[in-house]
């Protein structure tokens, strides 16, 4: 499975959503994901990748891992494992 595969699959199961329903370009608040539903995904990803994700829940929008959308979260994934 894809690293895009794997964070479509996670942030779907949060969003009560099938993956076919989670398109690259949505933004997390189109999917219905809030804060809460957020970092449930952030520690599935974490765990999924075996990564630490530099991500800040009281400031969310301020971090380096940026979460505007699926494609954006992705890509922050796809450069942390390759550090």
């Amino acid at each position: 499975m894809s690293t895009q595969d794997k964070i479509i699959a996670i942030l779907a199961e949060q969003a009560l959503l099938a993956p076919s329903d989670v398109g690259v370009d949505d933004a997390l608040e189109d999917l219905g994901i809030d804060s809460m539903a957020l970092v449930e995904c952030i520690f599935a990803i974490e765990e999924a990748f075996d990564i630490s994700v530099p991500f800040n829940a009281n400031a969310p929008h301020n971090g380096e891992f940026d979460i505007s959308t699926v494609a954006s979260i992705i890509a922050a994934v796809e450069r942390l494992k390759a550090e």
